[in-house]
């Protein structure tokens, strides 16, 4: 029996159906943020993906599984 995916990353099918991109083009938005890393704060970085179409609950998923692998 397989496990199944929990947490932000269970988005993740239906984003990429969605908005017809992959994950990892919408985890390198985030990336490419100015101040990824120091001075941008996570509702910034969804603001800026909802600025890009996604939805807000889309967004924060995508930004809080990106921040949690980049800590």
């Amino acid at each position: 029996m397989s496990e199944s995916v929990k947490g932000p990353a269970s988005y993740f099918p239906s984003i990429e159906q969605k908005y017809g991109q992959p994950i990892e083009h919408w985890k390198q938005v985030v990336r490419a943020a100015p101040g990824y890393g120091t001075t941008a704060k996570h509702m910034d970085l969804v603001a800026l993906l909802k600025e890009q179409g996604l939805g807000h609950g889309h967004a924060n998923a995508v930004v809080a599984h990106t921040l949690a692998e980049d800590r």
